[in-house]
């Protein structure tokens, strides 16, 4: 649900929750309909201070769609509220407060019985500018916080994933991601969020120039190089995936409103992706011989500052549905 409400509010007002349940409800494709929704803990859709009629009502209102509710973003950043990871007084008592309040809301539609699955994801809500001041000391300070994070998420029979999205500090490469998901340790509570989108950039190395993997003028129409430097990627952070974004990525990176530069998403049918979706999804949802690592119930497409005109186009949702069918088709697992 988040692509209705990350980027908007300076060049475009959100899209209501009701309006992307109604989209989402709709899309169909050869009679498979989407099987549910994960969540943005954030007015204007749902409040992180919910009360309980008010959680009642979204378990009535997404249930009676036939979708259940799987994963949710805490709303961890200082403009919803949150702090910043890195920061040792109110930040991080900002930050947990987000991590415990999201713990509630989704542990009550667990107890309603529209959720059977999924994460809370965070993020480290700093700059990369302002982490890059004192790299190992705030790492330290941001993994601090996660493993007081993981306490309250293992309280409530959560876990918590990362996002590697790379205007986070301490998140922006994929070495700098695997060394944060090491130093917090906590591998059962504490995970990876992989997003196609996002994780393609750290092969091209924004923001972190010494760990890029494709070489500068990289020919994007040589899917060898490309394939390598995906696999590198996917073996180091692999073991730590607990939730899957499909997404595409045109190889460029893209803000909106609030929202710092980032991996640009675009569409499933953009002839400028540079990513073979199905193949790649592959890369994170597969174990090296080919086998499903089974570390997740559920895959999510994230297709962040699109503009409304194209979210609340049908065929957007229905084109969505078709790719996340052909990624489940050929990587999916039941048990």
């Amino acid at each position: 649900m988040w692509p209705g409400l990350v980027g908007k509010g300076e060049e475009e007002p959100p899209i209501s929750l009701d309006r992307m349940l109604d989209l989402t409800e709709a899309a169909e494709v050869d009679g498979v309909k989407f099987d549910g929704v994960d969540l943005f803990l954030a007015d204007p859709h749902t409040p992180i201070d919910a009360d309980d009629d008010t959680i009642k009502a979204l378990a009535d209102n997404v249930g009676r769609r036939g979708l259940k509710i799987g994963s949710a973003v805490a709303p961890v950043w200082p403009p919803v509220g949150g702090g910043s990871a890195m920061d040792e007084g109110e930040g991080r008592a900002a930050f947990l407060n987000a991590v415990r309040r999201s713990c509630h809301i989704m542990g009550r539609l667990r107890d309603l019985g529209v959720r059977d699955g999924g994460v809370i994801r965070v993020d480290t809500a700093t700059d990369v500018a302002s982490w890059a001041k004192d790299p190992a000391g705030n790492t330290a300070k941001m993994a601090e916080t996660m493993r007081q994070a993981c306490d309250i998420a293992a309280d409530s029979g959560e876990k918590l994933a990362a996002e590697g999205e790379i205007c986070w500090g301490g998140m922006h490469s994929w070495k700098h991601m695997l060394n944060l998901l090491e130093a917090v340790d906590r591998p059962g509570t504490f995970g990876f969020q992989a997003d196609m989108a996002h994780t393609m950039l750290y092969a091209l190395g924004y923001n972190a120039p010494e760990h890029r993997l494709l070489p500068e003028g990289y020919d994007w129409k040589d899917p060898a190089e490309l394939d390598k430097a995906i696999k590198t990627i996917t073996d180091a952070l692999r073991p730590w995936t607990i939730d899957f974004h499909v997404a595409q990525n045109d190889g460029t990176v893209h803000g909106s409103g609030s929202h710092d530069k980032t991996g640009r998403h675009c569409m499933a049918t953009d002839p400028k992706g540079k990513l073979d979706i199905v193949k790649h999804a592959g890369f994170w949802l597969d174990n090296p011989d080919g086998t499903p690592t089974k570390a997740m119930r559920h895959i999510c497409w994230d297709g962040c500052m699109f503009p409304n005109a194209v979210l609340e186009d049908q065929q957007t949702w229905n084109d969505i549905l078709a790719t996340m069918i052909r990624v489940r088709d050929a990587h999916g697992w039941q048990a």
